[in-house]
């Protein structure tokens, strides 16, 4: 199963053009472990949540490019849900409106249900103009132009119950546009109605993703063969969190080097 792992997963960094290094060590974090390493990196390192939800967005960013890179005329759409996850995808919003992307957003609760640091993002991406639409409105009328890339950002990690209602009519219509339309998926740390311990969908409604951006280590149900239909390719990118708490609160997993 470990070797599932390494297979399965990316990690970026610079390579020499005549050898491939071999990358640093990688973690495994459990739900409980990811929640414990960003409630330390607030309260025992001092760093302010809303910067380790800026770092997942850059992160994003940088993956959302990189699916569009060979895009005409490229649009994007965001399915944001409450808490950090439809925060990353609000910030993430930012960054690709700035790099002149069309973007929209659409929201499964009103704009003051957002609070903390998603509330705050979403303030930010109203006052920018970019379009911000009701989650219902959106299903009863017609998707329009179809987007080149859809970004799953409606649950994240700690979701340990099915996708329902207004969210899991969000999770069908996002899998059918793929499929009708040709368009790329990309799932906010896990895709949407996935049990991230376990691997297993939590019901019926799961997003099926192209690519997973995951936050800080791979989470356990990763490793399972049967997630790949809904992970596609697993990537972890940095939230900034000291080193020392992935060593503290992660599981290693080693890096397989090529000779």
């Amino acid at each position: 199963m470990q070797d599932h792992h390494h297979e399965r997963y990316r990690a970026h960094g610079p390579e020499s053009p005549t050898s491939v290094p071999c990358p640093p060590p990688k973690y495994e974090l459990t739900v409980q472990q990811a929640r414990e390493l960003d409630a330390q990196a607030v309260e025992v390192f001092g760093i302010p949540s809303i910067i380790l939800m800026e770092n997942a967005a850059i992160g994003l960013f940088q993956h959302a490019m990189q699916m569009l890179e060979h895009t005409r005329s490229p649009s994007v759409t965001i399915f944001c849900g409450p808490g950090n996850n439809g925060g990353d995808g609000f910030a993430l919003a930012r960054h690709l409106h700035n790099a002149l992307i069309p973007t929209r957003v659409v929201c499964t609760h009103q704009p003051e249900q957002y609070t903390g640091d998603a509330g705050t993002n979403l303030s930010i991406i109203r006052r920018m103009g970019i379009e911000c639409l009701d989650a219902r409105g959106f299903l009863d009328s017609s998707l329009g132009d179809a987007p080149s890339l859809l970004v799953d950002a409606l649950f994240g990690t700690g979701l340990s119950r099915p996708v329902e209602g207004v969210a899991g009519e969000l999770t069908d219509l996002i899998n059918s546009t793929k499929i009708r339309c040709n368009a790329q998926v990309l799932a906010v740390d896990l895709p949407s109605g996935l049990d991230a311990q376990s691997g297993e969908p939590l019901g019926e409604c799961v997003v099926r993703a192209d690519r997973t951006v995951t936050f800080a280590g791979l989470k356990p149900g990763m490793a399972r063969v049967e997630a790949i239909e809904y992970l596609g390719e697993v990537f972890v990118v940095s939230i900034g969190a000291p080193i020392e708490l992935l060593q503290t609160l992660g599981t290693p997993i080693e890096p397989r080097c090529r000779e």
